[in-house]
């Protein structure tokens, strides 16, 4: 059906591109639609037969492939998009919070207060020696601009530990009976790769860094693995809801660190879900990687099996994408690989810390030949400038040893790259189709007021340089790394149009208009761009004859707005294959 759709559209003449032999199960007329295809056309109606997109033209042209059958839309002046996708999403563990745990974001939490407020009431109904699990405090939006600490928690836990986890996911908070179960006192050596806070006196404030929180982790109970599907599929609902049709699930899995059972009991999930019909978006997951060449060969014979994703069908649901590594740390705990000293308050120096490699960096090069001579796709997690140096480096070195064009190695949030990154990755992209970065808009917004103290001026400048890889020619893809950030990827496209923090502490302009782009490209970077990420873009992506119908209607007109009502935009309907998964009432 496809390939006959392709050749029947290249004998056409001109104008619309439509199948003559075909009849369409549905059309949209009467819209504007945004087709976001190489010319960035701008047509009025769309026809649809088998999922596939027949037709994209003016309303005369479409409703000729109408027939008695054909279900009709009328757009009534809305506009069309192609489905959003978002390349950084954790999906089913971020929905499986949701299902779970005490939610402590933005607005629910703003001062300290607040917080205990919650975990106090959640105590009342939580049994003795029952763990209490909460996610999405942020100090950044705290009135006391402040970490969260075992102090706090204490005078409402009782004897019920307390393990809530930072937005950014890179850090979180326990209370004394967590740390007491964990075997942290002031005697505790921080573990390789992960810190332990600590006051003055050096006793432990109750946060804990990177791999640090594996020490409280490993003693919380494990989640009900049928909650899982349940995620899942709350999760495909909210997506359709704002008009998303496809997710990048970064390192599947519901613990804390490399647990390949874990991983593949949700991939379990995704499957069952899928097979009765409720995977309303399309998923490609990644697998977390360990730290040793033994866990990397585990992984490598226990995925071969599911195949690749440059092999998966062209209108699939769930793929199997590859595989996740970690170069550095956070810019909210300020463990990210940096070349110079972090800030604290803005201009104020953490003196002497640089942050680290998350893994022996050496062991990083290792691990990323490895999985790339198995011809699998890799996503480096890199934040800091000297992680995301030494990230593409790495890609070069692993390409020119073993040229492959197409595994798309990407360059997961690459926060404030230097121009040298910049230059390699677009050598990477025009010569072996590598070297992406996957970036969240949404950080300058979301936990921008925390990145601007933490990064500081110079830094917060350059932080997501779209302008400067737009310059370059450098293609990205856009991603909310929810549950970091909100997940609507309308809040993306804003926010790479105007880089503004959430509630300006260090000022609205903290991080400045120089490397922000237009809607146009904004809107790019969360269809087509992010399409080929998920190595769909021959299938979706973009509005254009025999690509699969997954399309987005909105109530606001993109490319004439004024970037607040795009923030605000509201999904009026979302289409899957053809078929409404979403429609508002």
């Amino acid at each position: 059906m496809r390939i006959t759709i392709v050749i029947l559209w290249t004998l056409m003449q001109s104008g619309i591109t439509w199948a003559d032999e075909a009849r369409a199960d549905r059309v949209l007329t009467n819209g504007k639609i945004l087709t976001v295809d190489a010319h960035d056309s701008i047509a009025q109606a769309v026809a649809i037969r088998d999922g596939i997109i027949i037709a994209v033209g003016n309303n005369d042209e479409v409703e000729a492939l109408a027939g008695p059958g054909t279900a009709r839309i009328d757009l009534a002046g809305n506009t069309v998009t192609p489905g959003l996708i978002d390349t950084h999403v954790h999906f089913a563990a971020g929905g499986l919070l949701e299902l779970t745990q005490i939610d402590l974001s933005y607005p629910y939490v703003k001062s300290v207060n607040d917080a205990i407020g919650l975990v106090a009431a959640r105590a009342k109904d939580t049994a003795p020696n029952d763990w209490i699990l909460g996610h999405g405090w942020d100090e950044g939006k705290l009135a006391e601009q402040r970490y969260l600490l075992a102090s706090d928690l204490d005078a409402v836990s009782g004897d019920r530990p307390v393990w809530l986890m930072h937005t950014m996911g890179h850090y979180g908070v326990a209370d004394s009976d967590a740390l007491r179960i964990a075997g942290i006192d002031r005697n505790t050596p921080n573990p390789p790769g992960g810190v332990i806070d600590r006051d003055v006196e050096g006793r432990p404030t109750g946060v804990l860094k990177e791999s640090a929180m594996a020490l409280v982790a490993r003693h919380i109970p494990p989640t009900n693995p049928e909650q899982v599907p349940d995620a899942i599929q709350l999760m495909a609902k909210k997506f359709n809801r704002e008009c998303m049709t496809g997710g990048k699930d970064p390192g599947i899995g519901t613990t804390f660190g490399y647990d390949l059972e874990d991983s593949m009991e949700t991939w379990r999930a995704y499957q069952e879900v899928l097979s009765k019909g409720n995977l309303t978006v399309r998923i490609l997951a990644l697998w977390r990687s360990g730290d040793a060449l033994e866990d990397a060969r585990e992984l490598v014979a226990a995925i071969e099996p599911l195949g690749k994703p440059q092999d998966a069908p062209a209108n699939a649901r769930l793929i199997s994408g590859g595989v996740k590594l970690f170069a550095d740390g956070s810019g909210g705990a300020r463990t990210a690989w940096l070349w110079d000293e972090w800030n604290r308050e803005r201009t104020g120096i953490d003196k002497d810390n640089r942050g680290y490699p998350a893994i022996d960096a050496l062991t990083l090069r290792d691990l990323f030949m490895f999985y790339h001579d198995a011809d699998l796709h890799v996503a480096v997690h890199a934040i800091g400038d000297r992680a995301i140096d030494w990230s593409v480096t790495t890609m070069a070195m692993a390409l020119v040893l073993d040229p492959q064009y197409g595994l798309r190695h990407s360059i997961v949030h690459a926060n404030i790259p230097t121009d040298h990154a910049m230059d390699t990755m677009a050598w990477l992209q025009r010569t072996f189709d590598a070297g992406y970065p996957e970036s969240q808009a949404t950080f300058t917004w979301w936990i921008g007021d925390t990145y601007a103290a933490n990064f500081g001026v110079e830094r917060s400048h350059r932080l997501n340089p779209f302008q400067s890889f737009k310059q370059r020619g450098i293609q990205w893809a856009g991603g909310s790394d929810f549950d970091v950030t909100p997940f609507p990827a309308r809040y993306g496209i804003w926010a790479s149009m105007t880089r503004e923090p959430l509630l300006g502490v260090y000022g609205k302009d903290s991080f400045g208009t120089g490397e922000a782009v237009d809607v146009r490209t904004a809107l790019r970077s969360f269809t087509i761009w992010a399409a080929h990420q998920m190595f769909m873009e021959d299938s979706i992506g973009s509005i254009e004859v025999g690509k699969s119908a997954d399309l987005a209607v909105w109530d606001t007109d993109l490319y004439t707005a004024q970037p607040d009502d795009i923030k605000n935009m509201a999904c009026q309907m979302t289409l899957l294959d053809g078929e409404i998964v979403y429609e508002a009432r």
